[in-house]
């Protein structure tokens, strides 16, 4: 594996966005794991170009099923976290999670949620954006 070098040729100090990314997934689980959620999938993907993924699919104490990205922003200037979960993200999470419902036998309630990370903390967003 090739490590990336920074300013002349010393290793680079800062993590991969993929690492970031995965630390913030690992807070964010165990954030809703805390809360009575149990995890179903991680990483869910719909296969081909162009599908979506989902960082989390989680089910409630009740039954519901709940589709959660995971976002960390370090900066807060261009909006926060869920800020960034735009039309077209929201568009992809829900196509994805029709593909994950596909293989169910009934359809489950189900919630679209965002769990952000900032410098303040975890913020949980219930019910962040509908399916329509």
């Amino acid at each position: 594996m090739q490590s990336r070098k920074g300013f002349l040729g010393a290793p680079s100090a800062q993590p991969s966005s993929k690492k970031i990314g995965d630390a913030a997934e690992d807070e964010a689980l165990q954030y809703l794991q805390e809360r009575g959620l149990r995890l179903l999938t991680r990483n869910y993907r719909t296969p081909g170009r162009g599908g979506g993924e989902i960082d989390l699919v989680m089910r409630c104490p009740d039954g519901t099923l709940v589709f959660v990205e995971v976002r960390k922003r370090l900066n807060p200037r261009h909006g926060g976290a869920a800020a960034s979960v735009g039309w077209v993200k929201q568009k992809r999470i829900v196509r994805a999670a029709q593909h994950y419902l596909l293989a169910l036998p009934r359809l489950p309630p189900c919630r679209f949620e965002v769990v952000e990370m900032d410098n303040e903390g975890v913020h949980w967003l219930p019910g962040a954006f509908d399916a329509g």
